[in-house]
This record gives structure tokens, sequence and C-alpha cells, in this order.
């Protein structure tokens, strides 16, 4: 068998499409292979959480995962780095619609932080899932962007994929 067959007999995978749309927004999109009642619970229970959101190459760890997630309610994620002091991200909830929108402040960088929505589509048995990153200026974007964020969030949406397929299956 050639590579081409191969590759052509390969189940396929999700692809994410990142995309800046102004100065100060960037959309994250990806399908996820399961219902927006799963991954809804992938972004708002820590036990699974924990289980996506850290890129593994990244060789960082979740420490600690706390989210109250209900209008007002608040999140705290605290990293171990390797080599260096704890780092965390924390934020209120703005928005909260069961199993369809999420929106969140990030609020670790101050008057730097942005402000994430993320919402949930079903299409098929299947979730599309568009995040709208808003930051306060062009500068607050590039130093994210230059972080390397594009590159964790895609392998991030990639594990996410993994979990959802793996709680699918346990559902069905």
């Amino acid at each position: 068998m050639d590579a081409r067959k191969e590759s052509d007999a390969a189940p396929m995978k999700n692809r994410t499409n990142l995309e800046r749309r102004s100065d100060r927004e960037l959309v994250i999109t990806r399908t996820i292979n399961g219902p927006p009642r799963l991954v809804f619970e992938a972004w708002t229970k820590p036990e699974l959480l924990q289980q996506w959101w850290v890129p593994k190459s990244t060789g960082l760890s979740l420490r600690s995962c706390e989210a109250d997630v209900r209008v007002g309610g608040s999140y705290r994620l605290v990293f171990n780095v390797p080599g260096s002091e704890p780092m965390a991200f924390f934020g209120k909830y703005l928005e909260v619609t069961p199993c369809s929108r999420l929106v969140w402040s990030n609020e670790e960088a101050g008057d730097a932080g942005h402000v994430t929505t993320v919402t949930f589509e079903e299409r098929a048995g299947k979730t599309l899932m568009v995040v709208h990153e808003l930051y306060p200026s062009k500068d607050a974007l590039d130093a994210a962007r230059a972080s390397g964020v594009e590159e964790g969030t895609l392998e991030a949406f990639e594990q996410l994929d993994v979990l959802i397929a793996a709680g699918a299956a346990n559902v069905q």
C-alpha cells in the first residue's frame, strides 16, 4: 500500500483554525467529536479541565484548578513551572449558558487582561467550538501571540478531542 492510500484510510483529524480578526481579536475554531454537553462539562468541571487544559509538551502541570462556574463566580488555575515559581491564571465568569456559552475575564495580566468567549454548537452529534478572545490593545494580543499561546492552544484542543472521544464512547 502506498503512503497516499494509507493516509486516505486514516481517520480524519479535526483541525483547529486560528484567525486574527482585528488588532485586538483572536478567534479559534474547532469541531470536537462529541456533543456540546460533554464539551461544556470538559470546560467547566475542574476534574476534567485538569486532564486536557495543559499542553503535555510544555513540561507544565496543573497544580490546582478551582472553578465556580456561575455568573459572578471565579476560577483560578495554578501551574507548576519547572525551575520557576508557580504561575496563576484567574478571573470571573461573566456569562454562563449551560452547554452553549461561557464568557470569562482573564485578570492575571491586570489592565492587559482579555475577555474569552467560548460557544458550543451542535453539528450532527459533534460540537463546533468557537473561542473568541478580545484583548484590550494590539500590544496585549501581540504579547500573547509571542508567548506561544497559539501552539499551546492547538495541543490542548487535541487533548480535549481525545478526552471527549473517550467520554463519548463511555456514555454510549
